[in-house]
């Protein structure tokens, strides 16, 4: 009986014991669905010092594991493993949220997270390099990377917090819609799927012609015409564009012109939503190879040049 006895002194004795923490304060994110045992080692990986089978078998003793809720959550000196896991049962979050917009580039959601109310801004003086180091994706270019959506943080947690959160819901979102890719698509990766899908984002907003342009777009993929798309260009063009693409522009060569260069550019362009990449992996069945902007934020579909230029005629210049 002793034997038993001692054992329940020593867990009543951890379970309200300060845990050492490896920081000042220790975040985790918790997505829906995550198992408890995850949830475990995600703390001791973020900084709790301890044996992740330990809080595992806490959370699971407890009988409230399964009421752990979703959330971003923060402990500081002081927190003991019950009140940890009743922060995360008891959703014990104060919240604020940051929106990320669908077609904005990387360097907007740098400037809208340096905004984000009550959001420690951990990576202000981070390269985009260390940066994407720090989330656990090393050498790989930001842009279009992280899922444009509104996120909900506890006030005080970091800004990587939140770009973790971004960037692993972009993964997901670009895994589930390259699973469902048409079998016939002239696209080798999903990477390239989504820098196809971000220049679907900066083509068009109008959810009806999505696919329509995304078809368009895999038409000349396929017979080897190049992709002529001015949202290319002014994305390469960086700060240097006025707001005015000038036909020069279109004629000076550099990785992002698509008018010098075939196939797709280097990278993203832009962050692109779910039904950007939707459109990329299952365009239109169209034989269009052409589309100009009605003016009513449609566009005109053409699958001759003569046909193309009698649109460009009547819906940019005015002429029938």
């Amino acid at each position: 009986m002793l034997l038993p006895l001692v054992g329940v002194v020593i867990a009543l004795w951890w379970l309200g014991r300060p845990l050492e923490l490896a920081a000042p304060t220790v975040e985790v994110s918790v997505e829906a669905g995550t198992p408890p045992r995850q949830i475990a080692e995600a703390w001791v990986r973020a900084g709790v010092v301890t044996s992740p089978r330990l809080l595992y078998e806490w959370f699971r003793w407890s009988g409230e594991a399964r009421r752990i809720r979703a959330g971003s959550y923060a402990v500081e000196p002081g927190a003991t493993p019950r009140t940890l896991l009743a922060k995360m049962v008891e959703g014990d979050e104060q919240l604020a949220t940051v929106r990320l917009i669908e077609g904005w580039t990387w360097r907007q959601f740098r400037a809208e997270l340096a905004k984000a109310p009550r959001l420690k801004p951990t990576t202000a003086q981070m390269s985009d390099a260390e940066l994407m180091a720090a989330i656990g994706a090393p050498g790989i270019a930001p842009e279009g990377r992280f899922f444009p959506d509104t996120y909900a943080y506890s006030v005080g947690v970091s800004d990587l917090l939140v770009l973790k959160r971004a960037y692993a819901k972009m993964q997901q979102e670009l895994d589930a819609a390259w699973a469902e890719r048409a079998a016939d698509l002239p696209l080798k990766t999903p990477e390239q799927a989504l820098t196809l899908a971000s220049i679907v984002e900066k083509e068009t907003g109008r959810e009806a012609d999505r696919s329509l342009v995304a078809g368009v777009f895999t038409n000349r993929l396929r017979v080897g015409m190049p992709l002529q798309t001015d949202p290319t260009v002014i994305y390469g063009l960086g700060e240097r564009f006025d707001g005015n693409l000038r036909r020069v522009h279109l004629e000076t060569d550099g990785p992002f012109n698509t008018y010098t260069r075939p196939g797709l550019p280097p990278t993203p362009i832009a962050m692109p939503g779910r039904a950007s990449l939707r459109a990329a992996v299952q365009p239109a069945a169209t034989k269009a190879l052409y589309f100009v902007a009605r003016g009513d934020g449609s566009s005109q579909f053409s699958e001759t040049l003569d046909a193309h230029n009698r649109a460009v005629n009547q819906f940019q210049r005015g002429r029938k």
